[in-house]
């Protein structure tokens, strides 16, 4: 899945030279996740309501 427009970032809580996770939550219905150190490379598309149900039970 190509997600034009997606506005990528990293958590906050991560180091800005450490490879971590990123997500890009601007895209209506979808979130999409994928791997830092590979841009290029296969994305996860989440729906938008699972992905706040997944962050809410996340421990911070």
């Amino acid at each position: 899945m190509e997600l034009i427009g997606a506005d990528w970032r990293k958590s906050s809580r991560s180091n800005q030279d450490a490879n971590c996770v990123e997500v890009a939550t601007n895209l209506g219905d979808v979130v999409g996740v994928r791997d830092s150190k590979d841009p290029d490379g296969p994305v996860l598309a989440v729906d938008a309501y699972s992905w706040r149900l997944f962050v809410a039970a996340t421990p911070r």
